[in-house]
């Protein structure tokens, strides 16, 4: 068994939590933000469920001041988000500013603190075209500027940066994945709306895959 000498940022979705799964012998220490969206509790609740059916410790930090102080569609109070599909013009209002940023900046500490050596993030390239902070310029830029600026050099993982959603999904499968546990919805209902961005990007990778949704849809 590999050491476990790292931190995933775990939101909930379907790319984190494959991600969790895929190198949960390596990870210390899951982390997910409350940030404010409209989606966090029953993504985090999603979280929660993983991590302890693999025995990963989970911890829940709160970053109520983006939903105070930044705008998007995707926050609280940010306004109604566009339905259709996942793309530049539906999607551009759920950009949260340097979101990522952030939350790297912050687990990277975490990291330093508990003498881990890794991060890992689940961008993926289906959101280079909408989300600054997920594009493999970005990631190569923090990557450096977290080694730098720790005293162990941590490092960022993110192995799914040029991979489909569907392709995170047939590895999902093969991992025997529970995606039942995942949440995607930006709408943040009981169950997935069918109609915004995210639940149509969710639906075409399933199917994309050829893997069986386990999603409940309105």
């Amino acid at each position: 068994m590999s050491e476990k000498n790292g931190i995933i940022l775990l939101s909930g979705g379907v790319d984190s939590t494959t991600l969790l799964w895929e190198y949960a012998t390596e990870i210390a220490l899951a982390v997910s933000f409350d940030y404010g969206s409209k989606h966090n509790v029953r993504e985090i609740a999603c979280a929660q469920l993983q991590c302890k059916s693999l025995g990963v410790e989970h911890l829940v930090i709160p970053l109520d001041f983006m939903a105070r102080y930044f705008k998007s569609s995707l926050l609280k109070g940010g306004g109604e988000i566009e339905k259709g599909s996942y793309d530049e013009k539906n999607m551009s209002s759920t950009v949260v500013p340097f979101r990522n940023g952030i939350m790297l900046s912050i687990v990277a500490g975490l990291a330093e603190s508990r003498g881990l050596s890794k991060l890992y993030i689940a961008n993926h390239g289906g959101d280079h075209f909408i989300y600054p902070d997920c594009r493999p310029e970005f990631i190569e830029a923090i990557t450096a500027c977290i080694r730098s600026g720790t005293c162990n050099g941590v490092e960022v993982v993110a192995p799914y940066t040029m991979l489909s959603k569907s392709d995170i999904v047939r590895r999902g499968e093969k991992l025997h994945v529970d995606y039942s546990n995942t949440y995607s919805c930006y709408e943040g209902g009981e169950k997935h709306c069918g109609e915004c961005g995210t639940c149509r990007e969710r639906r075409e990778a399933f199917q994309e895959a050829g893997v069986d949704d386990p999603t409940h849809y309105i």
